[in-house]
């Protein structure tokens, strides 16, 4: 599944607003309206973006 796909769906999950979001998850409030508009991240990023979603469904289980 595309990156920008799973951030949708944590956004959703989340109610997280998206510039919150690219804030925590790697310092770029703009992150996620760069990815809908074309920006491609390179591994290092993605990895941080997962391991972000990753550790917030964890911490917020329950």
């Amino acid at each position: 599944m595309p990156l920008l796909r799973k951030i949708e769906i944590f956004l959703n999950e989340t109610n997280m607003p998206w510039t919150k979001f690219g804030r925590l998850s790697v310092r770029d409030p703009r992150f996620v309206e760069d990815l809908r508009n074309g920006r491609q991240p390179g591994k290092s990023v993605s990895n941080r973006v997962e391991h972000f979603m990753n550790m917030w469904r964890t911490d917020h289980a329950g």
